[in-house]
């Protein structure tokens, strides 16, 4: 019996034990705000504009060739530093070779068909000074009647065909001297395309890449085949940095900038803006623009064609009251006349069309237009006729959690931002101060009424 008593009483404790907890549990649970809120705090704001970019080197060539061939010799490979005109591949040249003896010997006919010409108007000369002679020879014994005028006429006819057969032999020897000058124009082709089949290095620099191997044949019909890649100097470098178009207002040339890589996660690498280049790139409907930020690498640590993630600082505050961004875009999910209430209680203007943003009463369509429209009403408070008509973009309201977990609205003008918490530049209505409490998110709505302020029936009202 006494045990049985023993049980009965634990029971009984454990009961009571478990009904105390639920009730302490009830309570606390009523006295739970439905709100998440974040404190406001003095301190740094550094804003920044991120990007991603390439690591390049500042002069890039590509060694092409400009003859087709086979791939005889490669007397440099990857990593290769080179020298100015130094040989660097050779292709084979035995079909140049040949086609240059080839025009070595048309040049040599044309040669000596110039100088046959030449032989051939000497006596052509000859020939008319002979027929010449006869012909005045004729004309004195036919005056003197000794020869016949048929004669004459014989004699005539062949002075005039002779010097027609010099006009001719110095028209050969003409054209003989053209064919001398298309010929030796033939081998100086044949000659360049000979030296063509030994590829030089164009810089000073360092091969980053090779493309044939020995034994390959290039094919430089279309288009001269790229053969290496030189990059002129590893230690001057350039990062190509794609920046989008909302961005490249607040980059200047000279600006600071830091970046990092992932083969060296520890490191911060550092340079300067040189160039925004104004050609953009579209894609998919994004704008953007090529950064070009220079810098050093004297110890070849970084090399072309990294992956560089780029920080560009274009402002920065130390010692201001800063509140975090979710705030600037939380709105209460209150009906449209407990937020025109809360305006004009606490004394911001155009409440109406700020509670009708936040409720969706208003016109438009799009969460945007809304979240700018109440922007805009908020901004337009204290009477200011020409921020109605004109909504300030600078200007938001949140929300400041009361100590009796009811909410305050607070209009402010905003600075600048680092994407995580932005600066407040002047309170323009309400207080808000270092330390407050500010709403950034809403908790899942619990069952049961709502205290005033908060989503429920306002006192005399059902």
């Amino acid at each position: 019996m006494k045990k049985r008593s023993w049980i009965v009483g634990a029971v009984i404790v454990g009961v009571l034990v478990a009904i105390g907890l639920f009730a302490a549990f009830m309570a606390k649970g009523t006295d739970k705000s439905p709100y998440f809120a974040t404190k406001v705090d003095k301190g740094s704001i550094r804003q920044v504009v991120e990007a991603t970019g390439t690591i390049n080197a500042v002069t890039t060539v590509q060694v092409g060739s400009q003859v087709s061939g086979t791939i005889a010799k490669l007397l440099v490979d990857f990593n290769s530093r080179v020298k100015k005109g130094q040989i660097i591949a050779q292709i084979d040249p035995s079909l140049f070779q040949g086609a240059l003896l080839q025009a070595k010997a048309d040049l040599a006919n044309a040669q000596a068909n110039l100088v046959a010409s030449k032989a051939n108007l000497e006596k052509a000369r000859a020939t008319a000074l002979q027929t010449k002679a006869d012909y005045e020879r004729t004309e004195g014994l036919t005056k003197a009647g000794v020869m016949s005028p048929q004669q004459l006429d014989l004699a005539r006819a062949n002075s005039d065909s002779a010097q027609a057969a010099v006009s001719a032999a110095e028209a050969q020897i003409t054209q003989a001297a053209a064919q001398v000058k298309q010929k030796e124009a033939a081998v100086e082709v044949s000659q360049t395309n000979l030296n063509y089949t030994t590829i030089h290095a164009p810089i000073d620099g360092t091969v980053i890449a090779r493309s044939v191997d020995v034994g390959q044949t290039v094919a430089a019909s279309l288009q001269a085949p790229t053969l290496f890649t030189i990059a002129q100097d590893l230690t001057k470098m350039q990062v190509y940095a794609n920046t989008d178009e909302s961005d490249v207002g607040t980059i200047r040339p000279g600006q600071p900038v830091t970046f990092k890589v992932d083969a060296f996660p520890k490191d911060t690498f550092s340079g300067r803006v040189s160039q925004v280049r104004m050609n953009a790139t579209v894609v998919q409907n994004v704008v953007t623009y090529n950064t070009v930020i220079d810098f050093d690498n004297p110890e070849l640590k970084l090399f072309p064609g990294m992956t560089a993630y780029i920080t560009i600082p274009v402002a920065s505050a130390t010692d201001v009251l800063r509140v975090p961004n979710g705030a600037l875009r939380f709105k209460p999910d209150l009906p449209a006349e407990e937020i025109r209430a809360l305006y004009q209680k606490f004394g911001l203007a155009g409440a109406d069309q700020q509670a009708k943003s936040a409720s969706g009463g208003d016109s438009g369509t799009g969460a945007a237009a809304r979240q700018r429209r109440a922007q805009g009403e908020g901004a337009a408070g204290g009477g200011d006729q020409a921020q109605n008509r004109t909504p300030r973009l600078d200007v938001a309201v949140v929300w400041k959690l009361r100590p009796d977990k009811t909410l305050e609205p607070v209009r402010i003008r905003t600075g600048i931002t680092d994407h995580t918490v932005t600066e407040v530049l002047q309170v323009l209505n309400g207080t808000l101060g270092d330390g407050d409490d500010v709403v950034t998110g809403a908790a899942t709505a619990a069952a049961g009424p709502r205290p005033p302020g908060m989503g429920g029936a306002t006192p005399g009202r059902r």
